[in-house]
């Protein structure tokens, strides 16, 4: 199959902002809890305290960092100064200056809440095996398995791969899948079976036309039915 199937509203939402979070979406996934306090607290300045506030809610709603952290909907940034009694915002774009200090907290939150990459043992496999038994027991659109395959990555805090990736995974899967589909049903008929089917596609000097073609092809006249009347 071919392997670009997504819409295009799957492309521009993949690991990225759609726009406004509810309330109930910015209370799942940016709310800060003790844990989360104690971690971001450690850190000085304003700017970095919300900065890593941002990439920890990020990474929970979207399973990815963002290469710009703090490029996010106005009503987090609101939602997260907040709870941190941050008031003055003007210093935040001084956090994507420094990368070193971005990237550690990347990877200080990869460790402290234990976010794995999508080709560390066993995630790719697990995912694999629950997109192979999705699609051989269902006829589920490959969109739809890509939108399966990201909502199981983020709820099992696996970092989302490229885009390109997860199509590829979907696109061999359902091949391996049709594969084993039309191989289990050409075991299925008989000798005799196997014979009057080939007999439909058999073709003659005379007659270039199958007799399977033949049964593919509409009515070429149409004729009208006899009406009897009885008097």
């Amino acid at each position: 199959m071919p392997v670009e199937f997504l819409t295009d509203t799957q492309k521009s939402d993949y690991g990225q902002f759609a726009g406004e979070l509810s309330p109930v979406e910015l209370a799942r996934y940016f709310h800060l809890d003790d844990k989360d306090r104690t971690l971001i607290d450690k850190r000085r300045g304003d700017y970095n305290r919300i900065g890593m506030a941002l990439q920890l809610g990020t990474v929970r709603f979207l399973g990815a960092f963002l290469p710009n952290p703090i490029d996010v909907p106005d009503s987090v940034k609101m939602f997260v100064s907040q709870q941190l009694g941050i008031t003055d915002l003007t210093s935040l774009p001084r956090y994507v200056t420094r990368e070193a200090t971005r990237l550690e907290h990347t990877a200080i939150i990869r460790q402290h809440y234990d976010y794995r990459d999508f080709n560390d043992p066993p995630w790719r496999f697990r995912l694999s095996r629950l997109l192979y038994a999705r699609a051989w027991t269902s006829s589920e659109r490959p969109s739809l398995l890509f939108d399966v395959a990201s909502h199981w990555l983020i709820s099992n805090k696996v970092l989302l791969p490229g885009i390109t990736t997860l199509e590829r995974l979907i696109s061999q899967i359902r091949d391996r899948t049709a594969t084993r589909l039309w191989s289990t049903l050409a075991c299925l008929p008989r000798q005799g079976q196997k014979a009057a089917l080939a007999k439909l596609i058999e073709t003659s000097e005379d007659n270039r036309i199958s007799p399977l073609e033949q049964l593919q092809q509409g009515p070429s006249t149409c004729q009208r039915p006899i009406i009897h009347c009885c008097t």
